[in-house]
């Protein structure tokens, strides 16, 4: 097994030009579809380990009966919670970890997707204990931090160029959402859409292998049903649609007090030590869930209680404002769990509402199940800023594709209200931006991010002393013709081009004896300053570090040590901004 592991990470090191690039699609297929496999493993394990643990104490072994306990253990349960939880990060790390999606974001934009196995050990059982002990968060975010850290490490255990282990880090994240919510196509779209912020072609085909695999794996395990069982709904009269684009309004003026909120608690306790934090925040979570039960969990029941409208309009607004106010001091005060889930239960308390009221106008309406559907959508939509993943997750987490039509018209409504009325962004971005960090998702970011310094490097290029005989040079001019010499010298490496020194030679002419030193530091040349770049690193990486030094070129290297470096080409700002150009002509 040794020997075929080895000679599977061999015929990779020896595949890396073409993964530098984007010729090699089918191999960074092949690892999409590995990691898809890998990552619907350990998020089926994460649900498992979840779930069975809830059944085994909570009433009637159902996981999501966190009404039925009294009120001293739903008080008590969040904050036990929130107390080992503080412990626990207290006693593994002293130093601020960040879990959840807005790791791989952070890991994305300024380490190129490498993320750490320590981290990920600590988002599975953070992320598990949170959600069995009643915290107002879902399971969605640890699922994308796992599946996302999973490829990543994978792909750094393979020592593939940092393109494509970003591309992984994608896939990572799309199988953990198909794996979560039985949702593969949701789960491609989330993954382009509010990983990566961008649609490529290349990557789209190992991303949709991850989301088919991991999908494959959960349907195994659980069933192929949707996670929301609903009768059949329909837009019953075209008058609705101002009814769906008022509710839209309203849902994006809800998903920008929830990111107000969140983002304030998150500031207000960014220096506050770890364990008072999460401790304080397991126990107003248990406040919260004194009055208001259905807080606690996941709370997919009450969901289903609001699409069949079992539910009375005062309960759901209630609850509706429970649920806002738990899941900002959850997520704000850093218990490592998700708000996806939080906000499609957040959407369907609003929209079922807002049917109900209907219903009482006029009894021809569209039954309230209909608004509770497309109010899940146009919350996560809105405070996600992903209209197409959000819509896409409708359709699968309901199979009823009569949704798709109104439910374009309130997510778009929802998005411009957040976006446009009431000026917020992502609730990831502001999150983000919270800490004092910045997802650059610029153009010209994100083209040099597809390639690594591979894919452009000039490998035609020999090593040489400062000083080197007339025949010497002739040798290596004549045998290897390289376009570029790197000079060593003790202040750091230059480059100059090889034709220079043959043009000094040849206006040297007999003057010049075949054992008389050519000092190349003297002769007429443009020298530039050279600094060192890692094989695997992206062109995004290699044009931050001609900014920030005084180097005006790059060689690539590999580490092996301190002296055994080996240099395998060449890379000028020419270069990067040649295949920049390329790349934006091709689009």
């Amino acid at each position: 097994m040794h020997k075929v592991i080895e000679r599977i990470k061999a015929y990779l090191e020896a595949k890396q030009l073409l993964l530098a690039g984007t010729r090699g699609v089918w191999l960074l297929a092949l690892l999409g579809l590995l990691s898809g496999v890998i990552v619907g493993m350990i998020v089926i394990l994460f649900r498992l380990l979840i779930e069975t643990t809830q059944s085994s104490f909570l009433p009637d072994g159902d996981p999501e009966h966190y009404e039925l306990l009294q009120w001293t253990e739903r008080l008590l349960l969040p904050m036990t919670g929130g107390v080992v939880l503080g412990l626990l990060f207290l006693v593994v790390s002293r130093a601020p970890v960040r879990l959840g999606v807005i790791h791989v974001m952070e890991r994305l934009a300024y380490h190129e997707g490498h993320l750490s196995a320590r981290t990920a050990l600590m988002q599975f059982f953070g992320g598990a204990l949170a959600i069995i002990s009643g915290h107002s968060v879902g399971r969605e975010g640890p699922s994308i931090h796992l599946g996302a850290a999973t490829a990543s490490l994978m792909g750094q255990w393979l020592r593939l160029p940092n393109n494509s282990i970003r591309t992984l880090v994608a896939c990572g994240a799309s199988a953990a959402i198909a794996a979560s919510f039985n949702t593969p196509l949701a789960g491609v779209i989330f993954a382009m859409e509010v990983i990566m912020m961008e649609y490529t072609i290349s990557g789209f085909t190992p991303i949709i292998l991850a989301a088919v695999s991991a999908t494959t794996l959960n349907r195994l395990a659980f069933d192929s049903l949707p996670t929301f069982i609903v009768p059949e709904l329909a837009l019953h009269s075209f008058w609705e649609l101002l009814a769906i684009v008022a509710m839209g309004i309203g849902i994006g003026a809800l998903a920008a007090v929830f990111i107000v909120l969140l983002n304030w608690i998150t500031k207000k306790t960014r220096t506050v030590p770890i364990f008072v934090r999460m401790s304080l925040g397991g126990t107003a979570v248990g406040i919260c869930a004194i009055a208001m039960p259905q807080v606690m969990g996941i709370g997919y029941d009450t969901v289903n209680a609001a699409l069949f409208g079992d539910m009375l309009v005062v309960t759901l607004s209630l609850v509706l404002l429970a649920k806002l106010v738990a899941t900002a001091i959850s997520v704000g005060m850093g218990i490592p769990a998700g708000l996806i889930g939080p906000t499609l239960f957040m959407g369907a308390m609003f929209g079922s509402a807002v049917g109900q009221f209907l219903v009482m106008f006029s009894p021809n309406v569209s039954h309230p199940g209909l608004y509770t559907i497309l109010g899940m959508g146009a919350m996560m939509g809105a405070t996600l800023q992903a209209p197409l993943a959000a819509l896409l997750a409708l359709l699968e987490l309901t199979g009823n594709v009569d949704i798709i039509f109104p439910g374009m018209l309130a997510i778009v409504s929802a998005n411009l209200a957040a976006k446009e009325l009431f000026k917020q962004d992502s609730v990831y971005l502001v999150q983000m931006q919270s800490i004092g960090l910045d997802y650059h998702h610029d153009p010209l970011s994100q083209s040099l991010r597809r390639r690594a310094v591979g894919s452009v490097m000039n490998t035609s290029f020999s090593l040489m002393q400062t000083s080197i005989t007339r025949i010497q040079a002739e040798k290596i001019l004549l045998a290897d013709k390289p376009d570029w010499l790197i000079i060593n010298r003790d202040e750091g490496k230059l480059l100059m081009p090889a034709a220079d020194l043959a043009r000094f030679i040849e206006d040297s002419g007999s003057e010049l004896a075949e054992d008389e030193l050519i000092d190349l530091l003297e002769i007429p040349s443009r020298r530039q300053q050279l600094a060192a770049v890692r094989q695997q690193s992206t062109l995004q990486q290699a044009f931050s570090i001609l900014d920030k030094t005084d180097a005006e070129a790059l060689y690539v290297i590999r580490p092996l040590g301190s002296v055994a470096d080996r240099i395998y080409g060449i890379v000028t700002r020419e270069h990067i901004e040649k295949s920049y150009r390329l790349s934006t002509s091709a689009s």
